[in-house]
């Protein structure tokens, strides 16, 4: 049946669903990259809660949710910027949530990286021996629960770093001190304001050279970075730049097949939010990568850019709100709330073209469902052709 989806300016077009879905099944492991999926968190939508109380998650389905993508061969990116760390997710509900998923990871056999980062430092400026305890502090959650840490950028570090001599410091004493080789995270301002400047520069060179310091500095201790700059060529330039045995994991959700593809110098792994709702899809690309087909490959991711970069468009750090609201439509959850009460960060035309262009992509495994949870979501918001 015909769906009338809003517009940027309220006017309603006419768009036909498609009836079947894309034949997507789980599959072998990924044998040419290292592919992980930032993954986002279910909350409980039964829960009494208000925007600035603790978050309520909906354990089960959170959970369900990694076992869906590990399935498929992804790794789970945990508690990071896509499961709403700092928007809704706390320390204390972080925390559990890299417990229970490291947990079911050992059970499922699954690949998990966890976020470490301050964000326990809730009351005003810190110190940078305060920063240093938090990050120790989380860094000790992740690896009492057997996961790989990723290193998260730090607001509280961006706001009391004196200059890139502080950062330097602060990182070359976590690594020092890190059980096993970790993943850093350079998570630009277009993803949170906060982060302006960090490495010590708004000046994104110096900001490179600072940080290519901190890894030459301790090679060993670092088994990968993951870029989150929405700039290929800087990231290109910079994997070029890595010590031997570090990779480049792609956080880049505007250019990411070409990256991943790599040319005569290189490629990136991954480590996207964006394969959070193209996990499935994701999956069966890199196994066609595998086989040397890039070409194959590009066909199939390709065409995915549209709705990434849709999903991620300014303000970007509210991508989220699409993620999950595809998660919704695809049968994953049986609500559309989120954390912090997320849902509504996005406008009802946004949503409706993310519809659009999931659909035609085939995302839904369930294309009357999404259909008639879109019209619903349409019905609520007064929309009666």
């Amino acid at each position: 049946m015909t769906l009338h989806l809003p517009g940027a300016h309220g006017a309603l077009r006419a768009y036909e669903p498609r009836t079947e879905p894309l034949a997507l099944t789980p599959g072998t492991p990924f044998t040419s990259r290292t592919v992980f999926s930032a993954a986002h968190v279910v909350a409980d939508p039964y829960a009494d809660t208000t925007p600035d109380s603790p978050a309520a998650v909906d354990w089960d389905a959170t959970l369900a949710f990694r076992r869906h993508l590990w399935a498929h061969g992804l790794g789970v990116a945990e508690a990071m910027d896509t499961a709403q760390r700092g928007m809704g997710l706390d320390w204390a509900g972080a925390a559990e949530l890299i417990r229970r998923s490291a947990a079911e990871a050992k059970a499922s056999g699954g690949r998990i990286a966890c976020g470490v980062g301050t964000d326990q430092l809730t009351g005003g400026p810190a110190t940078l021996p305060e920063v240093r305890a938090a990050y120790e502090e989380q860094l000790a959650v992740v690896e009492e629960s057997g996961a790989r840490a990723v290193l998260m950028a730090s607001r509280a570090l961006a706001a009391t770093a004196r200059g890139p001599e502080d950062y330097l410091e602060v990182y070359g004493h976590l690594l020092r001190q890190a059980a096993e080789p970790v993943i850093l995270h350079w998570l630009g301002p277009m993803f949170d304001p906060a982060l302006e400047g960090y490495w010590g520069s708004s000046d994104l060179d110096a900001a490179t050279d600072t940080f290519l310091d901190v890894i030459a500095a301790h090679p060993d201790k670092v088994d990968g970075i993951k870029v989150s700059l929405l700039d290929a060529r800087r990231e290109i330039d910079l994997r070029r730049r890595l010590p031997n045995g570090v990779r480049c994991y792609t956080g880049d959700d505007f250019h990411y097949p070409e990256l991943i593809a790599g040319d005569d110098q290189g490629f990136s792994h991954a480590l996207l939010g964006i394969f959070d709702p193209l996990g499935p899809l994701a999956a069966a690309a890199v196994r066609v990568l595998d086989t040397g087909d890039t070409d194959g490959f590009r066909a199939l991711l390709d065409p995915t850019v549209e709705l990434s970069r849709h999903l991620f468009q300014a303000p970007t750090r509210f991508y989220k709100t699409g993620v999950v609201f595809l998660a919704w439509l695809a049968g994953h959850q049986t609500h559309f709330a989120m954390v912090g009460g997320l849902q509504s960060a996005r406008s009802l035309p946004h949503l409706a073209r993310a519809y659009e262009l999931a659909d035609r992509l085939g995302l839904f495994p369930d294309p009357k469902l999404a259909e008639d949870r879109m019209r619903t979501l349409l019905h609520l918001y007064g929309v009666t052709p």
